[in-house]
């Protein structure tokens, strides 16, 4: 990207200042486009999950904004593609899935979706087709003959999904190679469908969307173009989206409201700036001045982020309260009953259940000799009293109340309901 391109439109002066932009393949071509009102855009998102985790967020907020400024965002399901699966990224061959699990998973990421996006008939409202609707009648030999004919397998082996594959002496199967065939001829279709000019997608995905920019050319449409965003890490190089307890879903169902408001409190202060200018909306100014503070006061920062970052997905309510509950639980000490919360029989209790137990249970830790391990650190915590014996019991006393509180070092917690 050129520093000294200045955009006129409201779309990628959003993606500059806000840092979601890495290339493109003509950046005053699709800022005139934005600028004229006429910018129909997609994503691509392959259905290999029940939803999608902070890893899609960046993609997600993209859209978003392209709509907030104007232009028509597509969010296209990849049923057709799931089925083949993108080796971008990977080093071996991902599962091959039931058609009856793309679809569960598909719907999981529709749920999503709208959360982010306005959907319907109108010239800017946001679709989201399926490429298992052309892609799943594709005649084969009609394929390789009309559109197969226009890719170079020379180019094919230069792309960094399939060299990196290669070089690793990793396998790569012939039909992960056709990925990118897919991928590029779901571009010309879209255009053909509802006009979609510009594909975005992370860095890994620049080979591939410019090869449905070559096939386009070839095909005869109009200009395409391609963006793509930064290859999305914290400052200490971890990939977002993962944590050391699994991913950061954007799913209640799969990850409790305070879990998730937890998980951008806790980021490194090194990232606060660039996480509120990506996953809020916060105006540019008011992000300036949180990133400014210092100290302790980061702190203060980091609540905001994780209150906004919170709200976006699962709304304002449900982030306050997630605030409020981290507020009573670490400032005060205090019980919130809005802690993620795991069922138990009260008759487990009354019966006699050791803490080892529990904390598998509430899967604060996958294994009795893990808890032991956070015993002898003095990392496991029963309603805030610190466990040091590891054949301790939760005893009936502690659950007067109807909730035993677990805790695994300072910042993960769980009630134990008693039903």
């Amino acid at each position: 990207m050129s520093d000294d391109f200045s955009p006129a439109s409201d779309f990628l002066r959003a993606l500059i200042e806000r840092g979601y932009l890495h290339q493109c393949s003509d950046l005053a071509g699709l800022d005139a486009k934005a600028k004229s009102g006429e910018l129909v855009a997609y994503i691509g998102f392959d259905c290999t999950a029940p939803s999608l985790h902070v890893g899609s967020l960046v993609q997600i907020m993209m859209l978003r904004w392209l709509q907030k400024t104007g232009g028509k965002p597509i969010a296209l399901m990849g049923g057709g593609t799931t089925r083949v699966g993108d080796p971008s990224g990977k080093d071996e061959s991902r599962k091959i899935l039931t058609l009856e699990a793309i679809e569960d998973n598909k719907n999981g990421i529709k749920r999503v979706f709208s959360k982010f996006l306005t959907f319907g008939e109108g010239p800017k409202d946001a679709i989201m087709p399926d490429n298992a609707e052309w892609l799943s009648s594709l005649n084969y030999i009609d394929f390789l003959r009309d559109i197969g004919r226009h890719f170079s397998v020379n180019r094919m082996l230069a792309m960094d999904s399939v060299k990196t594959r290669l070089e690793r002496e990793h396998e790569l199967s012939f039909l992960e190679f056709n990925y990118m065939c897919l991928q590029a001829y779901d571009f010309v279709e879209l255009f053909r469908r509802s006009g979609a000019i510009l594909q975005m997608g992370g860095s890994d995905q620049w080979g591939n969307i410019i090869t449905g920019l070559d096939l386009g050319r070839r095909l005869g449409t109009a200009q395409l173009y391609a963006l793509t965003s930064p290859l999305l890490t914290t400052a200490s190089g971890a990939k977002m989206g993962k944590t050391a307890q699994g991913a950061v879903w954007l799913d209640e169902s799969l990850l409790p409201v305070f879990d998730y408001w937890q998980f951008w409190r806790n980021c490194e202060d090194r990232d606060v700036g660039r996480f509120l200018k990506l996953f809020t909306e916060l105006p540019l100014d008011e992000i300036a001045k949180l990133e400014a503070l210092g100290g302790a006061e980061i702190n203060e920062a980091k609540k905001v982020l994780a209150t906004e970052a919170t709200a976006m997905v699962h709304g304002r309510e449900a982030a306050l309260s997630a605030s409020e509950a981290a507020r009573k639980t670490f400032e005060e000490g205090a019980l919130a009953e809005t802690l993620p919360s795991v069922e138990i029989a009260a008759s487990e209790i009354e019966a006699g259940l050791g803490v080892l137990a529990a904390f598998v249970k509430a899967g604060l830790v996958a294994s009795t000799s893990e808890a032991r391990r956070q015993i002898k650190g003095g990392g496991l915590r029963v309603n805030d009293e610190v466990i040091s014996d590891e054949r301790a019991m939760i005893a009936p006393a502690a659950a007067a109340k109807g909730v035993v509180k677990l805790s695994l070092g300072r910042k993960r917690h769980i009630l134990l309901k008693l039903v």
